[in-house]
């Protein structure tokens, strides 16, 4: 039976895929709370894209196949605590196996911008337990890297499709082939030897929506995860 451990979750609007970099400013007091016990223990919470049919405690729930992310650098933005900037790092995906509810619920017509809303988390966190977690917590199993390879063909393929792709979401207007080949440079996709991480890359520039993004997240085996991005790809 695989292990599990019980980690902080931080759902986004967004997609992080294994080995991708991801800024963040914190400014919420749960997710300023999550990054305070993170930068105590080993530095790391889930990522993970939000579930737009669900909610915890009225929270936004996790989808849930997310991925781990690490914290690299914390720097106080303001030096008054208040607002946090981290830079994380992708490591393994994961899969949730029970969602922790936080310790309080999301109040009416919360504004996470407000210092109202801000004293208003202060408020019914103290009045819970300041030891309590106000963020969403969920017992998780790790996945299983897909280490196989992919051939250059197969990634030339991908690259046809995703070029293919942008030309079609582009018209009327022309986009010049060579202009294409300039995006790949920029994002350091340009080579004779591809890896997942060209792939997942790749993918989210050919995704309009991270939802795009999610079953390519969740794919189990490398042949798997090509058929999904081929799809994702495909002009339809």
């Amino acid at each position: 039976m695989a292990k599990t451990k019980t980690i902080p979750i931080f759902p986004l609007d967004l997609v992080l895929f294994p080995r991708q970099e991801l800024p963040l400013r914190i400014f919420e007091p749960r997710y300023k709370q999550l990054v305070d016990d993170c930068m105590l223990g080993d530095g790391q919470f889930g990522v993970c894209l939000i579930d737009p049919n669900n909610s915890v405690k009225g929270w936004n729930a996790p989808q849930m196949v997310g991925t781990i992310a690490k914290i690299t650098k914390c720097k106080d933005v303001e030096l008054d605590g208040l607002q946090l900037h981290i830079e994380t790092i992708g490591r393994n995906s994961f899969k949730i196996k029970q969602i922790i509810p936080p310790s309080i619920p999301q109040p009416a017509n919360y504004d996470p911008l407000s210092v109202e809303g801000h004293q208003e988390i202060f408020e019914l966190h103290e009045q819970k337990s300041i030891k309590e977690k106000m963020y969403i917590q969920a017992e998780v199993e790790m996945i299983p890297e897909i280490d196989e390879s992919i051939s250059l063909q197969r990634w030339e393929t991908l690259v046809k499709l995703w070029k293919e792709k942008i030309i079609f979401q582009a018209l009327p207007q022309t986009v010049e082939p060579n202009a294409l080949d300039h995006v790949l440079e920029q994002y350091y996709l340009t080579t004779d030897t591809p890896t997942i991480d060209y792939v997942y890359s790749l993918s989210a520039l050919g995704a309009k929506d991270p939802n795009e993004l999610q079953p390519i997240l969740e794919a189990t085996t490398m042949e798997n995860l090509l058929q999904r991005v081929e799809k994702l790809l495909t002009v339809k």
